[in-house]
């Protein structure tokens, strides 16, 4: 069975591992919070020479003077009275739930989107609203009740990165603020359960005969491209245009045609070459009116 949460825990395990995990961490440290040891993932390998670089959150918390380890199963030797989940990445077992309560911050309004990519899907499905919930860590896929949820809009124009940033502003208050103030009891998640599955690579190819808004969206998640002239270039920016005479992939300048009207293209980076300007690369690329992106 998993262990209740303590009211007013004060010794936090921590377990995150990319960027987004850092600054609850570090709110949390600042808040006074002890947190004797920090669990993320082994190092990594990167670049030519192979360098092992840690983690965010391992960085962050050495920086911090916090021990780190990259076993689970040590956080149940430090004597915490709680464990804080943040875009960890790993499957907690129940033997340790079963001795360490645990709550995760979610970026998502429970149980819409549980899973692995709940910004990215949100902005996908065209959604006008998401926020961030403060949960119990049960056995199944964030099926635990919410002690806290809030929520905030999505802008039309909002990328991963901007909205992402904003949810763990919001997300690093609402731990600190629960957690000194008291977490009480959690609430059964109610509506609608939707999952939000891993991002293929595949999904980030831009289908231009779908609707303007979904290719924005598409671009908006990042790491989005297509092809020209057989070249790939990648789309860093749209926005939504008001055009209704081209057809899907067809170029006029920075405009493109999509299903059901065009996006403008805002930055691009063709192929073994730097970002820039949409019109910089239109201009150069003088394509003709039988061009086609995609193609």
């Amino acid at each position: 069975m998993v262990r209740a949460a303590p009211d007013r825990p004060r010794r936090l395990v921590y377990l995150g591992t990319p960027d987004v995990a850092v600054p609850p961490l570090r709110a949390l440290r600042a808040a006074g919070f002890e947190i004797p040891l920090v669990v993320t993932r082994a190092d990594k390998k990167r670049g030519r020479g192979g360098h092992l670089t840690p983690s965010p959150v391992k960085a962050a918390a050495l920086d911090l003077g916090l021990a780190t380890t990259t076993k689970v199963d040590d956080a149940l030797d430090v004597d915490a009275d709680l464990g804080v989940v943040v875009a960890f990445g790993r499957i907690i077992k129940p033997h340790v739930l079963d001795a360490l309560a645990m709550v995760n911050l979610h970026f998502s309004l429970l149980p819409r989107w549980r899973g692995a990519a709940p910004v990215e899907r949100a902005i996908l499905a065209g959604d006008a609203v998401t926020g961030v919930c403060l949960m119990e860590v049960a056995d199944g896929l964030d099926e635990g009740g919410t002690y806290r949820c809030e929520s905030t809009p999505i802008g039309p124009d909002d990328t991963l990165d901007e909205l992402r940033g904003r949810l763990v502003d919001i997300g690093s208050n609402l731990l600190v603020d629960a957690l000194q103030h008291g977490l009480g009891e959690p609430s059964p998640q109610e509506g609608e359960v939707t999952y939000a599955d891993k991002i293929d690579k595949a999904e980030h190819q831009i289908d231009w005969s779908a609707p303007a808004t979904s290719v924005h969206a598409t671009v908006r998640i990042g790491d989005a491209w297509t092809t020209v002239r057989g070249k790939r270039l990648k789309v860093q920016r749209t926005a939504l245009g008001d055009r209704h005479d081209l057809d899907p992939g067809q170029v006029d300048g920075t405009a493109v045609g999509t299903g059901d009207g065009a996006v403008e293209l805002v930055e691009v980076q063709p192929e073994g070459k730097p970002r820039r300007a949409a019109v910089d690369w239109a201009n150069g690329a003088q394509l003709g009116p039988d061009d086609r992106l995609g193609r």
